[in-house]
């Protein structure tokens, strides 16, 4: 039976987050918060149920005890949630950093998975910019640059607008920066090496660096990953597909009126990210995150709303 399972976000301050995440609805804790996690089964950060029959349940629990929500076999299927779906908001500068592939992360990171992510850009500034990539041709001239503090000489800084998509691989030099918001989907991981971070203080100290486990990692030279998006018309709605890989496939979602959209195969997850209207009569609204159960089917929307839709 298919059922639509809305989700209680995870907040989370930062040393570079701000204020804007309260224009999604939610109550800030402060006025440093960088991050909404809003489908999340990470063990430290888990998300719960909001409502309904699963109410206060969660994400990972109904994982493990449900699988039939989601199309997994119990004993054949991921250990753990695979999707960790964020909106963050950059204040300030992120640090300049870089993730590992699944293969490094098991053998260095106790087993865990590594992290390929991908960016859908909310909203930016104007002159707002992001780092994605990096100007060395080889991996001596990547530790050269980097153990002699080059760091302007070496990422490669592009501007940004609303609307642009970067599919960040394991091994992209990246940095959000700030003036930016984006909605992120990735590998369910939380492993990140921090390459660089302005010499910024935390309660008077520096954080702390991962530089031999950044140039391990680092792809040399980089190449910059070409996106085409598709879109396909219906009555009322524009479904564009922005990017396919082995852990995600996602779209963007644009009703305006009645609409019927097809949901086949395995969960989807969904993120409002602007406007309101009604999933087969459920309210929805900008800052709400759910799951769209296994074999949903035909999904009929109302109003005027976008949102960000992932599947496996």
């Amino acid at each position: 039976m298919k059922q639509i399972i809305f989700l209680k976000p995870v907040l989370k301050e930062s040393l570079w987050g701000g204020t804007r995440l309260s224009e999604y609805g939610y109550s800030l804790p402060s006025d440093h918060v960088g991050e909404c996690w809003g489908v999340s089964a990470y063990a430290s950060s888990c998300c719960t149920v909001s409502g309904g029959k699963y109410q206060g349940r969660r994400l990972d629990d109904l994982w493990i005890n449900e699988p039939e929500l989601f199309g997994v076999d119990k004993e054949k299927g991921p250990k753990d949630f695979p999707l960790l779906i964020k909106i963050i908001d950059a204040q300030d500068d992120l640090s300049i950093q870089v993730h590992p592939d699944d293969e490094y992360a098991r053998v260095h990171e106790n087993g865990a998975c590594g992290k390929t992510e991908c960016w859908y850009v909310l909203d930016a500034k104007p002159g707002a910019s992001i780092v994605i990539g990096h100007h060395a041709k080889t991996k001596e001239e990547l530790a050269q640059m980097i153990n002699e503090g080059r760091f302007r000489e070496l990422i490669r800084e592009i501007p940004v607008k609303a609307g642009d998509f970067f599919q960040i691989e394991p091994g992209t030099v990246h940095a959000i920066k700030a003036g930016t918001m984006i909605l992120e989907t990735q590998e369910s991981s939380d492993i990140t090496y921090r390459l660089y971070d302005y010499d910024r203080l935390q309660n008077g100290k520096k954080r702390p660096l991962h530089t031999q486990q950044s140039i391990d990692v680092i792809r040399t030279p980089f190449e910059p990953k070409e996106i085409r998006p598709v879109t396909c018309s219906m009555p009322s709605a524009k479904l564009t597909k922005y990017f396919d890989c082995r852990f995600y496939t996602v779209y963007k979602l644009e009703v305006e009126g009645s609409a019927d959209v097809p949901l086949s195969g395995m969960f989807h997850t969904m993120s409002v990210i602007e406007g309101s209207g009604y999933l087969d009569g459920s309210r929805v609204e900008k800052g709400n995150h759910m799951v769209l159960t296994a074999g949903y089917g035909t999904m009929h929307a109302v109003g005027k709303f976008t949102a960000i839709v992932t599947r496996v």
